[in-house]
């Protein structure tokens, strides 16, 4: 198991970077921090879902999985950039606790559910 968070911490790596881009990239275009962390993380998911498929988990990369994989991080970061705006939290914080949240339940979600084999 810890080959496997290793790899998908690698992973998770570049899609933290492309998932800041695109967040800080959609806040200066005027989107709500929901919106933003929606679009930001729905583009470093699939990032993630075909890499990780591939090379953490060496399982086929199925439609019924990268659907059920964004769906739920989808959520959860959508979730996240919600309650940040409730908040009132500063971007960069929303970002961390983003970040943290979906490495964890990322990785155990990836693990047991999608890509259990």
């Amino acid at each position: 198991m810890l080959t496997f968070f290793a790899k998908y911490l690698t992973v998770g790596m570049v899609n933290t970077l492309i998932h800041w881009v695109t967040f800080f990239i959609a806040l200066s275009l005027g989107l709500m921090q929901s919106t933003a962390n929606l679009i930001a993380f729905c583009m470093a998911v699939t990032f993630s879902f075909f890499v990780n498929a591939r090379w953490t988990f060496k399982q086929q990369a199925t439609a019924w999985r990268y659907i059920l994989y964004v769906v739920f991080m989808g959520a959860m970061a959508f979730s996240v950039g919600y309650l940040a705006d409730r908040l009132g939290l500063y971007p960069i914080i929303t970002l961390v606790i983003s970040s943290a949240i979906s490495l964890v339940c990322g990785f155990l979600f990836s693990r047991f559910i999608v890509f259990k084999g």
